[in-house]
């Protein structure tokens, strides 16, 4: 009896084991199988991930319709378009802000550099005061000592004011008029003088720089009758000489 219980003890364990194994090899295959199904799965959602939206109706991960997709392309290119225009507007009003600055740092140069014409414009007349005192000395002994102090007063006004960037315009008897620099408030008959040449200075010019402030007031020589009278027998003659040569 106990012989054939021991035997029955074998049988049972020779079956559980045989049991386990086969069960240990179906776990095994349904692990490889699920392993399997899951990779297949996962290349399938990199698939649609990767298709044409178009095709599979996937927008970023998610399905939409068509129109949608088409809806959210034409919404992006549109922000593509507006931030395209505001960044040109953006450097339009950048160099918009430079060229007005550089008018503006320009401007203020050019009221710097002449900031002085309106008052030198208003001494002029002092200067010219001044001027006539020096150019016509007085014979008294007394005076003459006044004119010390005056020809002082005019060098150092003179001296602040070539400090400011003015200089004096002072022709001279027989100079050549220069129309840039002078103006003729008379024309003189002398013989002594060409035509065009300077006869008489009645005040001096001024500029600030390089801008004319009051041009130099004076005569200028003419040609006399007489000799505009031989200029016109010379063109006579000249014009009988070349009739005769036709």
């Amino acid at each position: 009896m106990r012989k054939q219980c021991r035997y029955c003890l074998m049988y049972l364990g020779n079956w559980m084991s045989i049991l386990q194994t086969k069960n240990r090899k179906e776990h095994k295959k349904t692990m490889a199988e699920e392993k399997n199904a899951q990779a297949s799965n996962e290349a399938e959602e990199n698939k649609e991930e990767t298709s044409s939206p178009e095709k599979d109706g996937k927008l970023f991960g998610k399905k939409v319709s068509k129109e949608k997709y088409e809806e959210v392309c034409a919404q992006l290119e549109k922000e593509k378009s507006d931030k395209e225009h505001w960044k040109n507007e953006y450097y339009k009003a950048y160099a918009d802000t430079q060229n007005l600055r550089k008018s503006l740092e320009e401007e203020n140069r050019v009221a710097v550099r002449y900031r002085a014409e309106g008052f030198l414009a208003d001494l002029l007349p002092a200067l010219d005061g001044f001027h006539m005192a020096l150019e016509n000395p007085p014979t008294s002994e007394e005076t003459k000592n006044y004119l010390v102090g005056f020809k002082y007063i005019y060098n150092q006004i003179i001296k602040t004011l070539v400090d400011e960037g003015v200089s004096e315009l002072s022709p001279k008897k027989g100079d050549d008029y220069d129309m840039n620099y002078m103006h003729a408030v008379d024309t003189v008959e002398d013989d002594s003088i060409s035509p065009g040449k300077i006869v008489k200075v009645y005040s001096k010019g001024y500029k600030l720089h390089d801008r004319l402030i009051r041009p130099a007031m004076v005569a200028v020589a003419k040609a006399s009758k007489q000799d505009d009278k031989k200029e016109g027998e010379n063109k006579e003659e000249k014009n009988e000489s070349e009739a005769a040569k036709a």
